[in-house]
């Protein structure tokens, strides 16, 4: 089958026992549609339920499955692009989340898109079904990439994408560590297009993209691929400088019009919290560039892969070693 593979579609999960026996059926339906010889890579990052269970089981028993187990967690983007690099579709890749909120279903009018010359076709959220405070961080967040951003990214597309291989191989070489894939997708360029389509509520279980994983990939989106943390730094400077003015124009008005100079303990805590406040966030926004300069120049491999289930077959993770 190794030589066969014309599509491949990378599916990671993570704690997913509630989800994976729907998403192997669905899948399934869909692979007996294909016309191409189509795999699925699904992508353990470090599940501790059943989830990996399910995914040796199918492995093992349908060839049309490859199962990579990563060492730990590791993140979604970081199992997204050990699916990525494990993929062996030849014409496209389709990236795809496993709590079915992205219909695979939707391959074949990705495909249709990617016949009429496109490299990459994304999908474009629409009529999101999580909370309102939820669905209003995403709208702002999207927003002020648009604005800041060094690269166009579509607002409210997510990974859910289909890649051509030329795409693919090129965001194998990039070595980011702190991966933001939608908009490594971005700054590669090519003929890019999106379809609208409704995202479903999680089949069963709960979102395993935490507060703080959310946040994480926030940063990664506005750090590597916008100028916004900079400019912000720049504009809180001109904001404290001009609250400074303001403030000296009152004292002087105060002192030579009506003779009466501001005095004592409040002015003077004023000013020291104003200041030490714009000082702390402007180090901390300078704090988060160098870490992440720090974390790239360690050189640590991306991703750690203990175990495969490639065409049916068993391969130790060190074995794939280089």
């Amino acid at each position: 089958m190794q030589h066969k593979v014309q599509l491949s579609f990378v599916v990671p999960l993570y704690n997913e026992a509630q989800t994976i026996e729907q998403l192997i059926t669905r899948l399934q339906a869909v692979l007996n549609t294909m016309s191409l010889p189509t795999e699925v890579v699904l992508v353990d990052d470090g599940s501790d339920d059943s989830t990996t269970i399910a995914m040796n089981a199918i492995a093992l028993e349908d060839a049309r499955f490859q199962a990579v187990f990563l060492s730990r967690n590791h993140g979604h983007q970081l199992a997204i692009t050990a699916g990525l690099k494990m993929a062996r579709g030849s014409k496209a890749v389709l990236i795809l989340d496993g709590d079915l909120q992205d219909p695979p279903e939707l391959v074949q009018a990705f495909l249709e898109k990617m016949e009429e010359g496109f490299e990459v076709v994304y999908g474009i959220r629409t009529n999101r079904k999580e909370s309102w405070l939820k669905r209003f961080a995403y709208f702002s967040f999207y927003r002020i990439l648009k604005q800041f951003g060094n690269i166009y990214l579509p607002p409210d597309s997510g990974d859910f994408a289909l890649l051509s291989r030329k795409v693919v191989d090129y965001l194998n070489l990039l070595p980011e560590q702190n991966r933001y894939l939608r908009g490594m997708r971005a700054w590669i360029g090519f003929k890019q297009t999106g379809i609208p389509y409704e995202r479903d509520q999680r089949f069963a279980g709960k979102s395993k993209y935490s507060l703080k994983r959310l946040v994480e990939l926030a940063y990664s989106g506005l750090f590597n691929f916008s100028s916004f943390p900079i400019k912000f730094i720049t504009r809180l400077g001109v904001v404290a400088i001009l609250v400074s003015l303001a403030y000296l124009i009152y004292v002087l008005v105060s002192k030579f019009i009506y003779g009466n100079v501001p005095t004592g303990f409040t002015a003077l805590l004023m000013a020291i919290i104003l200041f030490s406040g714009v000082q702390l966030i402007s180090l901390g926004i300078i704090g988060e560039y160098v870490l992440r300069i720090y974390q790239q120049s360690q050189g640590r491999p991306l991703f750690i892969i203990d175990k495969v289930i490639k065409d049916q077959t068993l391969i130790n993770g060190q074995e794939l070693l280089p």
